[in-house]
């Protein structure tokens, strides 16, 4: 059995794709659109180290593996890329050997790997450290990625025709909508990234927004862009942790993805902190990915907690609406956006390939091929309904008095 053959078993077998390996074997329809090529017996050796998921990023990450055609494609081709999916007696089989090239081909994971940074989980000094593997990579490099708006979140898409850039407008916009924003309110933006909803909230409504990020980056690029919209007296952005923030008293709060980073555990927390920050009657938008039902556990799988989101944590949208409930929120509108994030997941991938050269330059070309990975594997995973995008909006009673008109505004 060639090892042409063997990845074809490991990677699902029957799709339509081209796979050549360094022996000299081939599988696969000649000349297929998508292409798998098996450069060295180093794609081995991480497959043999790190059976399944995590084993086979190694290997494309490092270049040991290689994917020719588009990625998005390629990973939809495979039903399912896990050695823990396949018969237990060729996953024996193919043990013995992969140990054979784990012992001639000893590797390490490559540089860009996030190695634990230690202390407890979710603590403000861990928090930080995690936020910055992957926020403080480069802001030119998230400029091209990213586009204009410079918004690393779920964009809403008025049409499928409309524009990664109105899609984001469209976002923020709902979000001001839904918080109730008027002129002269006070926003408080948690996990604010590079400003966008801070600036929208003050240069459209008037609002005078501040917003936290643990990414100095972010909130370097974001005080740069603030000042030169002449939002200074409207709009902040600190780089700080939303724990540490000292003033109370808002109008409204706004979480755009930041909660994937807080964990389960500290939800209760979390949204107890939020209410308090908040006057009677305020409001809070709680808005980030989550998983379509518990049987998962809450943490991101391995190529996910290990290249892109350190410590993630996703719980069902059920899990986040009874947190805000038992912590003070009365729960007034819910919403899943789950094909709006495949598609601005779309925007995104064509954003990298289009800028591929300069980015490679820019952040080398392991972490680029991280990025193209995990982009085109998320985009597949909401169009599957593996993870979702929800919206919730929560309500700070006065008394019982939510200031909430009888259907929503919006």
């Amino acid at each position: 059995m060639g090892w042409a053959e063997v990845f074809a078993r490991v990677l699902g077998g029957g799709a339509p794709v081209e796979i050549r390996a360094f022996d000299g074997s081939r599988t696969g329809p000649p000349g297929a659109e998508i292409g798998v090529e098996v450069r060295s017996p180093l794609a081995l050796s991480h497959l043999a180290a790190a059976p399944g998921e995590l084993g086979l990023a190694r290997a494309y990450v490092t270049g040991a593996l290689e994917v020719h055609g588009d990625m998005y494609t390629a990973l939809a081709a495979f039903p399912s890329v896990a050695l823990h999916d396949i018969p237990p007696g060729l996953r024996r089989e193919l043990l013995v050997k992969l140990a054979g090239y784990r012992l001639w081909w000893p590797v390490k994971p490559p540089a860009v790997e996030h190695r634990s940074s230690g202390g407890w989980r979710h603590s403000k000094r861990r928090d930080s450290k995690s936020i910055s593997y992957h926020y403080d990579v480069s802001n030119r490099f998230y400029e091209w990625v990213l586009g204009p708006s410079m918004a690393y979140t779920c964009a809403v898409y008025p049409t499928a025709e409309s524009t990664l850039e109105e899609a984001q407008f469209a976002k923020h916009d709902l979000v001001a909508r839904k918080l109730g924003l008027r002129e002269g309110m006070r926003l408080l933006d948690v996990g604010c990234g590079w400003g966008g909803m801070v600036m929208h909230a003050a240069e459209l409504y008037g609002v005078r927004a501040l917003g936290v990020t643990l990414s100095r980056q972010q909130a370097q690029w974001a005080q740069k862009a603030i000042a030169e919209r002449g939002l200074a007296d409207l709009a902040e952005v600190r780089h700080l942790d939303y724990r540490d923030v000292p003033e109370t008293g808002f109008d409204a709060v706004s979480s755009i993805g930041l909660t994937e980073h807080i964990g389960q555990a500290q939800l209760p927390s979390y949204f107890s902190f939020l209410h308090d920050k908040l006057v009677p009657g305020g409001r809070l938008l709680n808005h980030c990915i989550t998983r379509p039902d518990g049987s998962y556990g809450a943490r991101t799988g391995k190529f996910i907690s290990r290249y892109v989101f350190p410590d993630g944590e996703l719980e069902p949208v059920g899990t986040l609406v009874s947190a805000m409930n038992d912590n003070g929120f009365e729960v007034r509108h819910e919403e899943n956006l789950r094909e709006h994030y495949a598609l601005t997941l779309k925007g995104w991938c064509e954003n990298l390939e289009a800028h591929w050269d300069e980015a490679v330059a820019e952040v080398g070309l392991e972490r680029a091929r991280v990025w193209r990975l995990y982009m085109a594997a998320c985009r597949l995973g909401f169009e599957r309904n593996v993870v979702q995008l929800h919206q919730v909006l929560g309500v700070r009673l006065d008394d019982t008095d939510a200031h909430y008109p009888l259907r929503p505004s919006w």
